[in-house]
């Protein structure tokens, strides 16, 4: 695997590639496109028989990123044999990275069952012919911010006007999908280009600077830069991440497989939200281990990580779920952002709920 290179705050430098979390992977669509670029095969590596004697066999799952705490209700079902006790021999958690194929690329060849996305990456692929649905999401609210000095607040779009905003090269789309989305217009800001590291914000040469609220704001601190936010999913742009994301196919002939997939899903997300500390050490020191990540701010991350992934509607209607309305505020974001798809075209949160009507203790 590639090392990531990291800045001086111990950020990811490409972590916040659109190639995950933006709708310029619809640019990387383009041309040929996703489709023609990687063949149709149908064959999942996961079906056929079971020489394992399971009653699932194994599949492949990839991962968004590389293996940090970003994946750890994934380790807890593994680690604590949830996916076994549903009926899968094995789960292989495949890293992703800036590197790695894409979770769309990966479902259209075959070579992975299912994957952990987010809309603004999947929609493009779907416009462009693969026959893929989201049916759930970890995060129920998207990890992007404006981090600022704690000295000169930016509490909200609208303090940004005339304020310098470093933004990356990258994340200039989803930036702009903000402005649109609170009525303002790129000339109310004076955009600064920047890297991902945030030390231009901390010596003062901007006021704002696009992040991560479960990196750069945590890293910052750490360094004695006391700063605050604010979350673009609270302002007009309520996107969801590391979404699920399976083939056509396997909703409609392996519906059970899934169900079962699912209910360990939840399992190992209710004991990550509930222990911070453990999921910090699964990252740390077992899927992650390569990775040399630090046991204190991989543990403040799960903290920060638990916001995004516990809502009042998630604690109502449960762990990955999402409600009629967060689905059609998130077309209406991905319209922000020049994506133009029907929620039906996107979305399929039927297994999910059939999950929880059948299983009503995994709330």
């Amino acid at each position: 695997m590639t090392p990531v290179h990291r800045s001086s705050f111990g950020t990811s430098l490409d972590r916040r590639s659109f190639l995950r979390y933006s709708a310029l992977a619809g640019a990387a669509l383009g041309g040929s496109g996703l489709l023609a670029a990687c063949g149709g095969d149908d064959k999942s590596s996961s079906s056929g028989s079971s020489p394992d004697g399971s009653k699932f066999g194994t599949v492949a799952i990839q991962l968004s990123w590389l293996k940090n705490i970003e994946f750890a209700g994934e380790y807890f079902a593994d680690s604590k044999g949830y996916f076994k006790d549903a009926g899968f021999g094995s789960v292989n958690l495949i890293a992703g990275g800036a590197a790695s194929t894409s979770v769309e690329a990966g479902l259209d060849t075959g070579k992975v069952w299912l994957g952990l996305s987010a809309p603004q990456t999947t929609a493009p692929a779907v416009l462009e012919g693969l026959p893929a649905k989201i049916i759930g999401t970890t995060y129920q609210k998207n990890p992007f911010c404006i981090v600022s000095s704690a000295a000169k607040p930016i509490k909200n779009p609208q303090d940004m006007k005339g304020r310098k905003i470093g933004v990356q090269d990258t994340n200039q789309l989803i930036f702009n999908a903000l402005l649109t989305a609170n009525g303002m217009k790129p000339s109310d800001v004076t955009v600064v280009p920047a890297q991902f590291d945030p030390t231009p914000l901390a010596n003062g040469e901007v006021d704002g600077w696009v992040s991560y609220v479960t990196n750069e704001p945590i890293t910052l601190a750490a360094k004695g830069f006391a700063n605050t936010n604010f979350l673009f999913a609270d302002y007009n742009l309520p996107l969801v991440a590391e979404t699920l994301t399976v083939k056509q196919s396997t909703i409609d002939k392996e519906r059970d497989k899934l169900k079962a997939f699912l209910i360990a899903e939840i399992k190992g997300w209710k004991d990550a939200v509930a222990s911070p500390a453990e999921s910090a050490r699964l990252a740390v020191e077992v899927y992650g281990k390569d990775q040399k990540l630090d046991l204190a701010e991989q543990t403040k991350e799960a903290m920060a990580q638990n916001d995004l992934v516990v809502s009042a509607d998630s604690k109502a209607n449960g762990l990955l779920t999402m409600t009629d309305q967060l689905i059609e505020q998130n077309i209406a974001a991905l319209r922000s952002a020049k994506i133009d798809i029907k929620a039906e075209q996107l979305f399929d949160l039927s297994v999910l709920r059939e999950v929880f009507a059948e299983n009503p203790g995994l709330k």
